[in-house]
Order: C-alpha cells, then structure tokens, then sequence
C-alpha cells in the first residue's frame, strides 16, 4: 500500500527532513542518509499499517515547530526535534521505526555492514528443485496436537 497519497507535500519534506536527523549521511563509511530519495521512495511505498500513526507524528513536529518542519532553521529543528523525541510518544517511536527499518535494508547500508545481499542460507549451495530432504528429520517426528486456549 502507497503512502504517497495519504501524505501531504509538507508531510513528505518533514518526513525526509527528520529522516536526515535520524539517521545522517556518512561519508567515512560510504552510507546515505535516511533522507536519501530511494531510502525515501521505500519508506512511502512500505508505510501500509503505519500511516496514520507517522501522520500522526508528523502533525505533532509541525505544531510543535509552528511551521513545516523542513523551513526550519538548523538550530531550531534541533531545540524542536528535541521537544519532540520527549513528547511524540508512540507516534514518535513508530515514525523513528519506519526510517529504521527502511535504511538498514537498504543494499548501501547492508554492504558497509558487511552484509551479503542475500539470503544467509544455503551459503551459495544451490539445492535442486524439489529436494525438499532437509524436512525429513520433521516430517518423521510424531505429530502433535495441542488445546486451543
């Protein structure tokens, strides 16, 4: 589910600007910001379930500022982020969350961390088709069954 329509311009230049404060961009270690456009673009198209919660949050750093919070200027955002990290509650946590999740899958980030882009196993063996041998340890334990609570 796309976040881009239930997200205002504002909304969307406040989200990247806090993103930047969240997470910064590092040249040392080769790594985007969260503010970066496909860290970005990720974070609007994978928002589904918690769009209202960072609307939410994001609203509240808009009064909080009295302004868009990306027109801000840098020492003012920082007194207003600070504000905002103490008083945002669960909206706050959810939208810090978001940014998270997003930046540390992206590939960027995942190779500075040494990361491999894939799935850890089977560690590059390629298993056949329609091998599915490693289920029989499960398939020959008994079968158990359990009381719904």
């Amino acid at each position: 589910m796309s976040a881009d329509n239930q997200l205002t311009r504002a909304q969307c230049n406040d989200l990247r600007t806090i993103a930047a404060m969240i997470v910064p961009a590092s040249d040392e270690y080769k790594v985007p910001g969260a503010d970066d456009p496909a860290i970005q673009a990720d974070i609007l198209t994978t928002l589904g379930r918690d769009t209202k919660l960072v609307a939410a949050a994001l609203d509240h750093l808009a009064r909080l500022a009295g302004q868009p919070f990306a027109e801000l200027d840098a020492a003012r955002r920082d007194a207003v982020a600070q504000e905002f990290r103490s008083s945002g509650g669960a909206a706050a946590a959810t939208l810090v969350r978001v940014v998270l999740q997003c930046y540390y899958r992206d590939d960027r980030v995942l190779r500075s961390l040494g990361l491999e882009l894939r799935a850890p196993f089977p560690k590059g063996y390629v298993l056949p088709d329609g091998d599915w041998s490693l289920l029989d340890p499960v398939k020959a334990r008994a079968g158990t069954l359990r009381r719904a609570p």
